[in-house]
């Protein structure tokens, strides 16, 4: 395989599970998009995040990014993320607009809890024309919780990423 990299947005833990579980299956870097300002991770404030989400989805908010992603250095790209309103999180939008991914290899992953990958593929072909974006690995989130290296195993051998 190419130089890979996967990077992942997880403000709870799933994502950022699959993503270690695709890495270790391949061997790829790990990194994770991290927020200028953190989104709070305590499960018992969820009705708080998803109000958030929602203003932040309404608004076309663009979150900062703290940390640089190099993505120039990597041939493919698997990018992860949860499903916050049916699409993935604003911070994603922030990545796709950042970074330049022309000539890449894109491979979406999220998690979700029933709404599969929301269209969020179709997004980022839209969002990156230049790319080659690949099928993605929706995640059901209990599913993410409690395992996927069977799931991601199968996916990547699908891709031929394996």
């Amino acid at each position: 395989m190419s130089k890979a990299l996967v990077v992942y947005f997880s403000v709870y833990g799933t994502a950022k599970k699959t993503a270690e579980e695709i890495a270790r299956q391949t061997g790829a870097d790990l990194m994770e998009i991290e927020p200028v300002v953190p989104y709070d991770s305590n499960r018992d404030h969820y009705n708080a995040l998803a109000k958030l989400a929602k203003q932040q989805h309404d608004t076309n908010a663009r979150p900062a990014i703290k940390n640089e992603i190099p993505v120039r250095d990597y041939d493919t790209i698997f990018v992860g993320y949860p499903m916050w309103w049916y699409t993935f999180p604003m911070i994603l939008y922030t990545f796709f607009d950042k970074y330049d991914f022309s000539g890449k290899t894109i491979v979406p992953f999220n998690t979700h809890m029933g709404s599969g990958d929301g269209g969020t593929y179709r997004t980022i072909k839209e969002l990156e024309p230049n790319a080659n974006v690949l099928a993605g690995l929706p995640m059901e989130m209990s599913d993410a919780e409690r395992g996927n290296a069977k799931a991601v195993s199968q996916w990547l051998q699908k891709l031929g990423l394996k």
